[in-house]
């Protein structure tokens, strides 16, 4: 069935909030509610832009339920924003699944597009960007995570995964097992205050940490196989 309200998927800021986009401020204020991985946060950034909307979650723990009233707006023709806590909704959240079956009844979002952490991180990390591997956020068990690093070992494109303050040193110990020396960039706080860039191999990385607590959400980044680039696999 078609649904007389639209969904817009309205990136927001993942960090600066200078990078919100006068279409994705102009949507906020015109839909007539706005569905967000955490109300909490969103509802920071609608009262810094002075916009009051009713609210709803969309998690990964009432996905399910609230994309039977997400629908339901819709077929009351109630305009909807879907949001994610920062960035592109569907990119690493539940939203994907909302769209997934907003498509199933004939339905088409409008995207506002704007910030998104990986592609940030990719433009400013000097790794090649013809060609690209997102991976999303890694396993948090050593050994499924291992096993990621293993079957990715021969791509040529250049890596990118999101990793959590907590493991990422355990990570870099894992990438320096398995992919030696390649270049690795560590992407932090992307468009805040003390967003950071930090470059080396696994081992030049883990020293940086000794006696560091990691701070941030982190993007890393991961130089493709030379062996595979050499061979003409790029």
């Amino acid at each position: 069935m078609k649904y007389p309200g639209k969904l817009y998927l309205v990136s927001t800021p993942i960090g600066n909030l200078e990078d919100i986009t006068l279409r994705a401020i102009r949507i906020l204020r015109e839909v007539d509610i706005i569905f967000a991985e955490d109300t909490r946060y969103t509802g920071q950034l609608l009262y810094h832009f002075q916009i009051k909307k009713p609210l709803q979650s969309y998690h990964d723990h009432n996905e399910r339920r609230q994309t039977q009233t997400l629908l339901q707006c819709l077929e009351q023709g109630k305009n909807v924003a879907l949001v994610t806590d920062s960035g592109t909704p569907g990119i690493c959240d539940p939203g994907f699944k909302a769209v997934r079956a907003f498509l199933e009844h004939g339905g088409q979002p409008e995207m506002v597009p704007g910030p998104c952490a990986l592609v940030t991180a990719l433009a400013g990390s000097g790794l090649a960007t013809n060609a690209f591997y997102f991976g999303g956020f890694l396993p948090n068990k050593s050994g499924a995570r291992d096993k990621r690093f293993q079957e990715l070992a021969g791509r040529p494109e250049t890596l990118i995964f999101y990793e959590s303050p907590y493991r990422v040193v355990k990570t870099l110990e894992a990438l320096k097992k398995i992919y030696g020396d390649r270049r690795v960039i560590l992407a932090r706080e992307l468009t805040k205050k003390f967003e950071e860039f930090l470059r080396g191999t696994p081992e030049e990385l883990i020293a940086h940490f000794k006696g560091r607590s990691p701070k941030g959400e982190f993007v890393i980044l991961i130089e493709g196989s030379r062996e595979a680039v050499r061979n003409g696999k790029e």
